[in-house]
C-alpha cells in the first residue's frame, strides 16, 4: 500500500541513529536498572534491538521507536526491572503486564509480537512471547495498522488513536527526515 511503512524488511537505520534519537530526547538512560538486565548503556540497548530484529526480519527502528513511545524514552516504566518495554500483557486497570528475565528476552518477545502482526511466517528463534498465539497473524503488515482504529480489520496492537501513525512520525525524526 502506498505510503505505508512495512514492519518486516531490510532497514538502513543504524545503531548510531537510534542512540542519537534517544539522546535527542534529553532523557537520562536508566543504566543502573537496565544493567541488571544486561544493557548497561543506551548503545548496548540499541544493539540488542538491532540483533533481535534482524534475527526475525523485523525492522529494528519499528520496535525501538515503539518502545520510546510506550515508555516516554525509558522514563515512564512503572517497574523497569520487568524488562517489558512495550506493555506486553498490560490490559489496563493496573495490570502489571509480563516480566522477562533480562533485557534481551523482553526485546525478543516484543519483536516476536510485532512479527506476529506483520506476517504469518514462522519465528526464527524459540518463542518467548506468551501472547504470540493470540495474535491474528499478518493482520498488520504496516506500522500504521498497529492502531486498531486505523486497521482495516480492526485488529492491531493498541487502541489509542493514530497509534501506528505516531510511531511512523517518530521514525522519520529518527532518520532525520522532516516529513
Amino acid at each position: 500500500a502506498d505510503g505505508q511503512y512495512p514492519i518486516m524488511g531490510q532497514s538502513s537505520v543504524t545503531t548510531e541513529q537510534m542512540v542519537s534519537y534517544f539522546q535527542s530526547s534529553g532523557k537520562a538512560y536508566p543504566a543502573e536498572s537496565l544493567a541488571k538486565g544486561g544493557a548497561d548503556s543506551i548503545e548496548t540497548f540499541c544493539r540488542i534491538y538491532v540483533e533481535e530484529a534482524q534475527a526475525e526480519g523485523v525492522r529494528p527502528e519499528v520496535a525501538f521507536v515503539q518502545t520510546m513511545k510506550e515508555t516516554g524514552f525509558l522514563g515512564g516504566i512503572v517497574k523497569i526491572e520487568q524488562f517489558n518495554f512495550a506493555g506486553l500483557g498490560t490490559t489496563g486497570g493496573g495490570v502489571p503486564g509480563n516480566s522477562y528475565p533480562d533485557v534481551r528476552t523482553g526485546v525478543r518477545a516484543q519483536i516476536q509480537h510485532l512479527k506476529a502482526y506483520a506476517t504469518a511466517d514462522p519465528l526464527a528463534q524459540e518463542c518467548v512471547d506468551d501472547r504470540y498465539e493470540y495474535v491474528q497473524k499478518g493482520s498488520a503488515p504496516y506500522v500504521q495498522w498497529l492502531g486498531q482504529k486505523e486497521n482495516p480489520q480492526g485488529a492491531g496492537w493498541a487502541t489509542a488513536e493514530n497509534y501506528g501513525y505516531s510511531i511512523v512520525e517518530m521514525i522519520s525524526h529518527l532518520k532525520g527526515k522532516n516529513s
